[in-house]
C-alpha cells in the first residue's frame, strides 16, 4: 500500500507530455513514414519492427513514435539513458533479454540520444542485435553516419524524421486549446494570429511550440471572471522576439516580402539586407524567404546574369540543411548579389506572352514536321516529314518552322541587352536574320 503524504507535492506534467499521443492516429507529421500504407506504419501495425534509428531535429516525434511502438508491440520495452547507463548495466539487461528470448518473449530497447553513447557502449549492444536478442530503437538528432558505429548502423534501418511544417504545428496547438488534457474548459482569449506566431517561432519543434503556448497562457492576464487574456506583448516576451502578425493572410507579412523584393529589383543592397533582417529576426521561416529569392533570381535577374539562379538555389539548400541562425549569412550573400546583378525580366515576360497564346490555341496540332515518326504508320501520315536536323548543317541552323501555323511570326523572348543577355540579344538577332534570309531563298 502506498504511503500517503500530508501534502500534495505532485508537480503537473508539462503540456507537451500531457498531450503526447498514444497511437498513430493521434500522431502528427511524418506522413512520408506513417501515412496510410507507408512502410513504417505497416511494420508498427503488424508488430514486425526490426532494429531501427530515428534521425531528426528536436521535437519532431522520435520518442513519441518509440512509445507508440511500445504500446502497440507485444514485446518487453526497455529504456536506456546514455548518461546513466554504463557497460555493466547494458550487459545485465542483455542477459535478461536473452532469457526472455528463450521463452519466446521479444525485447525492444529504446536508446534516446544514442549519439551520446561512446563506442564501447555501442559495441556492447552489437552481438545482441546481431543474434536477435533485442530489437534496438535509437533516436538521434545527429547524423548517424558519423555518430553510430558502422557495424551497429549496418544492422539498423534509418528512418529520417523531418521538421514539422507550420500546418502540423498549428494542428497541435489547436488540439492543445481544445483538449481536456490541454486548455478545454478554460476561457483563453488570444488575438488572431498569435497561435501562428508561436508556430513560426517553434521552427518545426512541436515540444517548443507546446511549451511556448503553455508559457504564454500561464503568463496571461487573469480577469475578474476567471478568463485569461494573452496579448501580443506577452507572446513577444515569452519568445524573446518582436514578432510580426504572422497570420498567413496578414498584410504586414506580405508588406515585408514585397519590400525585400522591390529593394533588390531597385538594386539597393542596403535596403534589401535591412528587410531581410527584419523578417528573419521576427521569426520568418528562412525557407520561405529563400523560395522568394530563388524566384527573384529568375524573374528579375534572369538571363542578364545566368549565375544568379544557381547562387539562389545554393542559398536555398544551405537554409534547408543548416537552418537559422547560421543560414542568415547565406541569404544575405544571395540578397546582396541579386541586388547588384544586372536585371532582366525577359524570361518571365516571354512565358506570360506564350501562356496567353497557348491558352487560346490549346487544341492546335503540333506541326507535322516536328512530330516524331517512330512507327511506320506515323511516317505514312507525314510525321517528321520535312524535318531538318540542325547538327547536319554547317551553321547548326535550319529554316524549319516550329510554331503552329496560327502563331507564325510570333515573338515571345525579347531580350533587353543587360549584362550577359546583351550577347544573347546579338545572337538572337543574327539567328533571326539568317532564318529570314534562308526562308526567302526557299520560297524563290
Amino acid at each position: 500500500m502506498d504511503q500517503m503524504s500530508l501534502f500534495d507535492n505532485s508537480v503537473p506534467e508539462p503540456l507537451a507530455a500531457r498531450l503526447r499521443p498514444t497511437d498513430l492516429d493521434g500522431y502528427v507529421g511524418q506522413e512520408h513514414l506513417i501515412g496510410e500504407g507507408k512502410v513504417l506504419r505497416r511494420l508498427i501495425e503488424s508488430d514486425q519492427i526490426g532494429s531501427m534509428i530515428f534521425w531528426g531535429p528536436p521535437g519532431v516525434g522520435k520518442t513519441t513514435l518509440a512509445e507508440i511502438i511500445a504500446k502497440k508491440s507485444r514485446a518487453k520495452f526497455l529504456r536506456f539513458s546514455a548518461v546513466t547507463s554504463g557497460i555493466k548495466e547494458i550487459r545485465e539487461v542483455m542477459q535478461d533479454a536473452e532469457e526472455s528470448r528463450r521463452y519466446g518473449q521479444r525485447t525492444i530497447v529504446f536508446v534516446d540520444e544514442i549519439h551520446r553513447f561512446n563506442k564501447a557502449q555501442q559495441d556492447a549492444f552489437l552481438p545482441f542485435v546481431e543474434k536477435g536478442t533485442i530489437i534496438l530503437i535509437g533516436a538521434t538528432t545527429e547524423n548517424p553516419s558519423f555518430e553510430v558505429n558502422g557495424a551497429l548502423l549496418s544492422r539498423c534501418k534509418v528512418f529520417v524524421l523531418k521538421a514539422l511544417d507550420e500546418d502540423d504545428i498549428m494542428k497541435l496547438l489547436k488540439h492543445a486549446m481544445n483538449s481536456p488534457k490541454g486548455f478545454l474548459g478554460q476561457d483563453i482569449r488570444m488575438e488572431d494570429g498569435l497561435l501562428h506566431m508561436i508556430a513560426v517561432f517553434s521552427n518545426g519543434d512541436a515540444r517548443a511550440a507546446l511549451s511556448t503556448l503553455e508559457m504564454v497562457i500561464l503568463n496571461g492576464e487573469i480577469g475578474t471572471d476567471g478568463s485569461v487574456t494573452v496579448s501580443r506583448e506577452i507572446v513577444e516576451q515569452c519568445t524573446g522576439k518582436k514578432s510580426l502578425l504572422y497570420d498567413k493572410d496578414g498584410e504586414e507579412h506580405y508588406n515585408l516580402i514585397s519590400a525585400l523584393h522591390k529593394s533588390m529589383r531597385n538594386s539597393d543592397p542596403d535596403a534589401a539586407v535591412y528587410w531581410l533582417a527584419r523578417m528573419l529576426e521576427a521569426g520568418e521561416d528562412p525557407l520561405y524567404i529563400a523560395r522568394r529569392v530563388t524566384r527573384f533570381a529568375a524573374e528579375d535577374v534572369g538571363l542578364a546574369d545566368p549565375q544568379a539562379l544557381p547562387l539562389a538555389v545554393a542559398a536555398f539548400q544551405a537554409c534547408h540543411w543548416i537552418g537559422m541562425p547560421e543560414c542568415s549569412v547565406h541569404l544575405t550573400e544571395a540578397v546582396i548579389y541579386l541586388s547588384l546583378a544586372p536585371k532582366s525580366n525577359s524570361a518571365d515576360a516571354a512565358y506570360m506572352m506564350a501562356k496567353e497564346d497557348a491558352l487560346k490555341t490549346i487544341a492546335d496540332p503540333v506541326p507535322l514536321q516536328i512530330r516524331n515518326g517512330v512507327t511506320g504508320l506515323m511516317k505514312d501520315l507525314g510525321y517528321g516529314e520535312g524535318y531538318m536536323y540542325a547538327h547536319n548543317y554547317d551553321e547548326k541552323l535550319t529554316a524549319l518552322k516550329c510554331l503552329p501555323e496560327a502563331l507564325e511570326g510570333r515573338e515571345y523572348y525579347l531580350p533587353y541587352g543587360m549584362g550577359e543577355e546583351k550577347k544573347m540579344k546579338e545572337r538572337l538577332q543574327d539567328i533571326k536574320a539568317w532564318k529570314k534570309e534562308h526562308r526567302e531563298e526557299t520560297k524563290s
